[in-house]
């Protein structure tokens, strides 16, 4: 807001309507000046617009381009046979993804493993996990600050008003008789000032401000997507354990039924004690390895009521082994995992922002421009205020050019340009980590299917074995420590079975995640 004696750029001009703020009549000086003054403000205004024109312009800078990155045409991985990846393209042909992809995970992606109680705990991270919250929250002011740029586009405007009382020495040098040394000053004014975009920078600072909006956006949605999959892959722990569980509490019934045919043949005569006793050690060696299953069981469930923020007595899941198959997962074409995976689109938004810097920087070698005028009315007494004499104004505008700086704007653009590269070399490099994520997760479904085949394999035999051995125990054939032997290596297989089945779960909710989950 300009004062009474303040100059608002150079040039700039302030008129008053009289000599004396209780004049009716202006003086002959103002009453010649006025032509002068409807010329001023047709320039002023001519000037304005002109500078408008030019604020306009292109902006500084380099215009964004993203880096260029060429993705293989296929994955080198076929992973397992629940994993469905495109055929090699015939010759001289290439696969066109059809449009919609149908074949692309999209939303819940969970779903695709139809476990309603799965469902129901995947659908308590958003609104409850604190973490996604504190995300989110930081995701607002990343968009307040797209505002905050581009309210630079705009004029400041500012008013106010002013009383003051003065009395002034009557012995002051050139004071008369007729001096006034006690006046009132009453001030009501506005003032505004501007400073045109002619280089960009301010439109650089709101394309690098939108960028950083989009980049925490999808930061937004790669934490969504790791919390889900963090859950998925405890809830199939947990069931793993509850297959476990199931497991050692058959054994633990097969046990009790051994150690109770032994002490009858010990009755009988036909058992030693040391058989009893081996019998015995079996029996609580399953039920400590089932203790200690249902504490790392306990250990998952507080893992994923912390997931969904709730305390761990809030929170109790039945047992229910893990039972379910596994879902087919469409992989797609190499060339979408770009547009899908959150990281890789926040990378890429964050060169796109680093980009925009340089505009910023190489912006500040040009002059500042600040257009400014204000207006008001000004009087010693509050009946003559709003009269047409009491009226001031002023019409500025001010060119400022910095002419040394010791190499600082040009430091300031080499780090930009560093900046830029840095972020454009952290995207190629985060595009190459999830390629080979997702071949890491193809080859892991792959390998832990053929274990799987060939444990259960290994289950059918010890079975058998098992069996014959119970046959020959039962029948004077041999003593308990063979069917002690065969029935450690049948639990033993058994459990590394169901391993391998919670491990590929755990596969598969990994590969999701690394191609992008429900993001779109």
């Amino acid at each position: 807001m300009p004062s009474r004696s303040q100059t608002l750029g150079a040039p700039s001009f302030r008129r008053l309507f009289g000599e004396r703020v209780g004049d009716h009549e202006p003086t002959p000086a103002v009453a010649e000046s006025r032509p002068r003054n409807s010329h001023n403000v047709v320039y002023s205004l001519a000037l304005l617009l002109t500078l408008s024109l030019l604020a306009g312009c292109k902006p500084v800078g380099p215009n964004y381009n993203r880096p260029g990155y060429t993705p293989p045409p296929l994955y080198k991985e076929t992973g397992a046979p629940t994993v469905l990846v495109p055929p090699p393209s015939p010759a001289g042909v290439s696969w066109q993804p059809a449009s919609p992809s149908d074949g692309m995970l999209r939303g819940k992606w969970w779903d695709v493993y139809q476990d309603p109680e799965l469902n129901k705990l995947e659908d308590l991270i958003a609104p409850q996990n604190q973490t996604l919250r504190a995300n989110f929250e930081t995701y607002l002011a990343a968009r307040d600050q797209v505002t905050v740029a581009r309210a630079a586009f705009y004029p400041t405007l500012s008013s106010g008003a002013g009383f003051s009382h003065s009395k002034t020495s009557s012995n002051r040098p050139l004071a008369t008789a007729s001096s006034t040394t006690n006046y009132n000053d009453m001030t009501i004014e506005a003032g505004g000032s501007w400073e045109p975009d002619f280089w960009g920078k301010v439109r650089r600072s709101v394309e690098a401000a939108r960028a950083n909006v989009q980049a925490s956006a999808a930061d937004l949605a790669n934490l969504d997507l790791i919390l889900h999959a963090e859950l998925a892959q405890d809830y199939f722990e947990l069931r793993g354990l509850d297959s476990q569980s199931r497991i050692l509490q058959s054994t633990v019934t097969d046990d009790e039924r051994q150690l109770d045919l032994t002490e009858r043949r010990l009755k009988g005569g036909v058992a030693t004690d040391v058989e009893v006793a081996q019998a015995q050690t079996q029996l609580e060696t399953v039920r400590a390895q089932l203790i200690d299953v249902n504490e790392a069981r306990a250990e998952y469930e507080h893992a994923i009521a912390t997931l969904a923020n709730l305390q761990a007595h809030e929170l109790t899941l039945g047992p229910a082994p893990l039972d379910l198959p596994l879902p087919n997962i469409p992989v797609g074409l190499p060339s979408q995992l770009i547009e899908r995976r959150p990281d890789v689109a926040a990378a890429e938004r964050r060169v796109a922002a680093a980009n925009a810097q340089i505009g910023v920087a190489i912006a500040a070698f040009y002059p500042n421009i600040t257009l400014s005028g204000g207006g008001g009315v000004e009087s010693t007494h509050i009946g003559t205020l709003f009269q047409g004499p009491s009226a001031l104004w002023s019409l500025g505008a001010q060119a400022s050019e910095l002419l040394f700086d010791a190499g600082q704007r040009h430091a300031l653009t080499d780090q930009a340009r560093h900046n830029y590269e840095s972020q454009a070399a952290t995207y190629k490099a985060t595009v190459l980590a999830a390629f080979n994520e997702v071949e890491d997760k193809l080859s892991d479904l792959r390998i832990l299917e053929q274990e799987s085949v060939t444990e259960q394999r290994a289950v059918d035999a010890a079975q058998r074995s098992l069996n014959i051995s119970n046959q020959r125990y039962k029948a004077g054939a041999t003593s308990y420590l063979e069917v002690l032997i065969a029935e450690t290596t049948l639990l033993t297989n058994q459990r590394t079975l169901t391993d391998l089945q919670s491990r590929q779960f755990a596969a598969s909710v990994q590969l999701i995640r690394a191609l992008g989950g429900g993001w779109d």
